[in-house]
């Protein structure tokens, strides 16, 4: 077996740690090439994953068709608004699963129309392939890879989900499945909008409570908009939903929690759009309210937070207007 794990940030640099531990030979592409000679001449990702030593099995590579030839497996690991371009001119797996939270607006035929996609949705399109799985749950890569335990979901086509289960799972990496692959990719996406939300709280200094009844009016609207567009109710009280959105919205190692903290310490969207490290929740917010606004859906969490970060919203004026909502029965 081969496996390619396409993306060399923390996240891919992770599971590539994970599967050559297993004994699975691991290419692990990045996108420059003086990253990758990076990676071998020090057996470390130390821009991404410190302190984590590369098993042997890995070889990183820049080369596409290196990383691609003869896998039986590509894991896509890179960050949203990259999947389309870089996979376009790629050589093609047999099978893809996505290791990426976020969503793509796309127009629509004719470009009248906004289309929300999923990340398997952008893949199958850029590649042509005709299934393409999805990996989500509560699964930070610095613990993943030094092997804290944890637990995430696979989800797709049965057959093929079972096979990737048997893949990836180890003592320290429970792997479930699931055949709900709107629900599982929704809420890896959404919960990082939250994370956002649940940074700015931190970062105010509102206290618990409101941080614990942020997150769970979230959730309701998580799992509201998550329904509306294919996923099941309960996949969003599983692993990839409310797990991923604990681990998202109260860990130090939660880069979209980081943001939104720093977002209302005085950070400039800018700043923090072009960091080192990926903010999903930017992108997703920013596809998802345009989305919602040109359908008059009402999301008034996801909205609040892109008021905030976008339209330079008061943060406390945000957290008002949502206290000043109508009352209504839970």
């Amino acid at each position: 077996m081969k496996v390619a794990v396409i993306g060399a940030g923390a996240w891919g640099t992770a599971l590539s740690v994970l599967l050559a531990t297993k004994g699975v030979p691991v290419y692990l592409w990045a996108r420059r090439r003086e990253f990758a000679e990076e990676l071998r001449a020090y057996r470390e990702n130390r821009t991404y994953l410190p302190g984590v030593a590369l098993p042997a099995l890995v070889w990183p590579t820049s080369e596409a068709e290196e990383a691609l030839e003869g896998a039986d497996l590509a894991l896509v690991a890179l960050p949203s608004r990259a999947v389309r371009e870089i996979l376009s001119a790629f050589p093609k797996a047999p099978l893809y699963v996505s290791a990426t939270k976020g969503l793509y607006l796309s127009s629509g035929s004719g470009g009248s129309s906004r289309v929300l996609k999923r990340m398997s949705q952008v893949i199958q399109e850029a590649t042509g392939v005709d299934q393409v799985l999805a990996l989500s749950g509560p699964n930070h890569a610095e613990e993943v890879a030094r092997f804290l335990p944890t637990a995430s979901v696979v989800a797709g086509e049965e057959r093929a989900a079972r096979w990737v289960q048997a893949v990836l799972s180890s003592p320290t990496f429970r792997v479930y499945t699931s055949q709900d692959l709107p629900g599982v990719e929704l809420g890896g996406a959404l919960k990082n909008v939250l994370a956002l939300a649940a940074g700015m709280v931190d970062g105010l200094r509102l206290g618990d409570n409101a941080k614990a009844a942020l997150l769970t009016r979230g959730l309701r609207e998580m799992i509201r908009f998550g329904t509306a567009l294919g996923g099941r109710e309960a996949t969003f009280y599983g692993l990839a939903g409310l797990g991923d959105l604990l681990a998202t919205g109260y860990s130090l190692h939660s880069r979209n929690r980081g943001a939104g903290e720093r977002l209302v310490r005085g950070a400039s969207l800018k700043e923090l759009m072009e960091g080192r490290q990926v903010v999903e929740g930017l992108f997703t917010v920013q596809a998802l309210v345009e989305w919602a606004r040109a359908g008059g859906v009402e999301l008034p969490i996801f909205e609040a937070v892109y008021r905030v970060a976008y339209e330079g919203e008061e943060p406390l004026r945000a957290l008002s207007q949502l206290m000043a909502r109508e009352p209504k029965a839970e």
